[in-house]
């Protein structure tokens, strides 16, 4: 007799696990099994994009809020670090703390602006915002107008004063905030506010009528990706040892090609950013010598695949194979009752 229970992991999510963390500790170790420091900053590189296309995939792609002003969060970031280690000369480490919160809490008084708007209008309004930081970091003195700021030489030997110490030290924060930035959006997505998420996905009026608070929920989201991306940016800087208005709040480099690693991975889907950010650093690196052309080619590439495969490459494998490395849903699963368990020892051993 089967009687059905509720799964949250499947047999291929289990063992994909054991490998991931294989794969973890063999990164965490990387400094002492490797000695080119290249590879070392392009794995760093790679964390920080990871983590910064599942915050938007997040964002985008469960509460659909597709914004193309997340910049604005990672430029805030930045210059928070900055202004406290140079101007109130605080700990790197304890400035860092503070960029994240900081940038939430300027995401809130944002989000009840441009939650106003609905759809294109959303996404054009959070690319004003951002564009209206950037104009706002070029005219506060303090902060370096529009030549930006520096990190000085005594800021740099508070995490190390060994150039090599302080890139492993580098480094292994990326692996970290990538990590703990992943672990934040899958628990999430695994609570309550995961499943509220799904149903505003799946059709917004119908979940308010089910009594979801959709507004609250696209809320906590907004607050919750912006604080993440304000520290990713106060990282991402602190790696580049200099900011400016033009670098911090970049829309090419912090928000087109995390979409781009979004929607050619899959959107919606917690597998598809490391897919996509493997697919744009090849073509990165494979396309280095020809310029701003490669961008007009990850143009081109995201056009065919969302043509082809409108869900993303993830997106596709799991409609042809129901594969899912990162559960977050519940799946109902025939099973034998008590009853059969209890019995079938001494079945057998008789």
């Amino acid at each position: 007799m089967e009687t059905v229970r509720v799964d949250r992991a499947t047999r291929a999510s289990r063992v994909f696990a054991i490998s991931a963390l294989l794969l973890l500790a063999a990164l965490v170790t990387m400094p002492w099994w490797s000695d080119d420091a290249g590879n070392m900053r392009l794995v760093g590189e790679m964390a920080y994009y990871v983590a910064l296309a599942q915050l938007w995939n997040l964002l985008a792609g469960y509460a659909g809020l597709v914004s193309v002003g997340q910049q604005a969060y990672v430029g805030v970031g930045g210059y928070v670090l900055f202004y406290l280690t140079g101007v109130w000369d605080m700990n790197v480490y304890l400035a860092m703390a503070i960029a994240g919160p900081f940038a939430g809490l300027i995401s809130i008084p944002v989000s009840f602006a441009v939650f106003r708007l609905r759809g294109a209008y959303f996404a054009v309004g959070t690319w004003v915002v951002s564009e209206a930081f950037l104009l706002l970091a070029s005219l506060i003195a303090v902060l370096g107008a529009g030549s930006g700021l520096s990190l000085t030489p005594a800021i740099l030997r508070e995490i190390s004063a060994d150039r090599d110490t302080r890139g492993i030290i580098l480094y292994l924060m990326s692996l970290g905030i990538a990590v703990f930035v992943f672990a934040v959006v899958y628990l999430l997505l695994r609570s309550r506010h995961g499943l509220a998420l799904t149903a505003i996905r799946d059709s917004e009026r119908a979940s308010a009528s089910l009594g979801v608070n959709t507004f609250r929920t696209k809320l906590i989201v907004y607050i919750v990706t912006a604080a993440c991306t304000g520290l990713i940016g106060s990282l991402i800087f602190l790696q580049k040892l200099r900011i400016s208005p033009e670098a911090g709040f970049s829309i090419n480099d912090w928000t087109v090609v995390v979409i781009f690693m979004v929607v050619i991975g899959g959107i919606g889907t917690l597998e598809g950013p490391f897919i996509g950010m493997v697919v744009f650093i090849v073509l990165r690196e494979l396309l280095a010598d020809y310029g701003k052309y490669y961008l007009i080619l990850l143009g081109v590439i995201a056009i065919v695949v969302m043509l082809k495969a409108p869900y993303g490459i993830w997106g596709w494998i799991i409609q042809r194979f129901d594969l899912q490395l990162f559960p977050v849903g519940r799946r109902l699963a025939l099973g034998p009752t008590e009853e059969t368990a209890d019995h079938a020892p001494s079945n057998q051993a008789s």
